[in-house]
């Protein structure tokens, strides 16, 4: 009964966002490369009808993408719909794995309530409904950092991702202060070769990229929307226009010191966690459907429910309250006194993870405390 609620839940929360934004990514996606491949103009010159948005990714990830030149759009929302679906229970089955089997729960189960709960949470449902690529950007880099460890082919999954879309580059940090140095070398080699790539095939594209689209944040749109639940984002929305700039500069580099000091001692479920959110909130411009972020962070909220009540229920309480998009009560313009709580739930439960979340899992039913190691021998994945 339980699971047949969440699912239903879960599709129609999928149905109506979908219906609601229409999938207006995967259209902008769609055109821009058409505009581009099709009817010979510059990709960055795109912006899609009677809207100022174009395409905002690097020159790789339109090679990516360039299939959607030919496909009919129709195509192309199935496959990103498809792809979101997929990706979210994969990376739920990743990220439940452990607990899966410490606690002994039933597997097709547990990972099927995860997922719809995850599929019912209000950023992956808006990847869904706006035809977006921030889980499938989860998935590479979460299988890079939870299995890619004294791997080969550690660090391409980062390189790869930080190459279509540049936030996930992050995670390059990462690998440095958490010292896997040869996965850094191949996360930067593989983003430089792919962005080589792009660059001597359309040296045009790239420079337009680089030098003028990049910095262009008028193209993703206006900085104090609510939905940009970033640290600019909470600024822009505050009465401080003559000092925000440097606000910000000050704020993110005290959540990059926090970040360090804790994720060196994390494991990599947590370090997944504490740098996806790190990213969120550093990013100028970071908006609702890009928390996908935050699932590993709930993920790990369930784990120490048992050891760490108070961050179990911060959890809980803070899933419920983003899906029922409270957040967009705010949309119109501030509505005192709450405003500065309710325009920025993301922002506040992100800097409330980045200083609480427990770096690491509970004891295991073996005894100790799971160390980085233990998440790569002992979790297998469920699906």
């Amino acid at each position: 009964m339980i699971l047949a609620a969440a699912g239903a839940a879960a599709v129609a929360s999928l149905v109506w966002t979908a219906i609601h934004h229409f999938y207006f990514d995967s259209g902008v996606y769609a055109g821009a490369v058409r505009y581009w491949l099709r009817d010979g103009g510059m990709i960055y010159d795109y912006l899609r009808d009677n809207t100022p948005y174009g395409f905002t990714y690097p020159p790789f990830a339109a090679l990516v993408m360039s299939p959607m030149a030919v496909l009919p759009l129709w195509l192309v929302i199935a496959l990103a719909s498809l792809a979101t679906v997929v990706t979210t229970v994969l990376v739920m089955g990743w990220f439940l794995g452990p607990l899966i089997a410490r606690r002994g729960w039933t597997p097709w189960y547990a990972l099927a309530l995860g997922s719809c709960l995850a599929l019912f949470f209000e950023p992956v449902r808006e990847t869904f409904g706006f035809g977006q690529v921030n889980t499938l950007l989860l998935a590479v880099v979460a299988a890079d950092v939870l299995y890619g460890r004294d791997k080969r082919w550690g660090g391409i999954g980062i390189g790869l991702a930080t190459a279509v879309k540049l936030t996930p580059g992050i995670f390059l940090i990462y690998l440095l202060v958490t010292r896997r140095w040869r996965a850094a070398g191949t996360a930067v080699a593989t983003a430089a070769t792919a962005t080589l790539t792009a660059a001597a095939f359309w040296p045009n594209e790239s420079r337009e990229f680089w030098t003028a689209a990049l910095w262009d944040t008028n193209r993703v749109g206006n900085l104090e929307y609510v939905s940009n639940q970033s640290l600019r984002g909470f600024l822009a929305r505050l009465p401080v226009d003559a000092v925000e700039s440097q606000l910000w500069v000050v704020l993110v580099l005290a959540a990059i010191g926090l970040w360090a000091w804790r994720v060196r001692s994390a494991d990599p479920l947590g370090g997944l966690a504490l740098t996806g959110i790190l990213g969120c909130l550093m990013s100028p411009v970071t908006w609702v459907h890009h928390w996908v972020w935050l699932l590993p962070a709930l993920v790990r909220c369930v784990e120490v429910a048992r050891t760490h009540k108070k961050i179990f229920w911060l959890g809980v309480g803070s899933y419920v309250l983003v899906c029922t998009r409270v957040t967009f009560l705010y949309e119109g313009g501030p509505k005192p006194p709450l405003a500065v709580i309710g325009a920025n739930l993301y922002v506040l439960l992100g800097i409330a993870l980045l200083i609480w979340l427990p770096t690491t899992a509970p004891a295991s039913s073996a005894g100790g405390l799971r160390g980085p190691l233990e998440h790569d021998r002992a979790s297998r994945p469920v699906v």
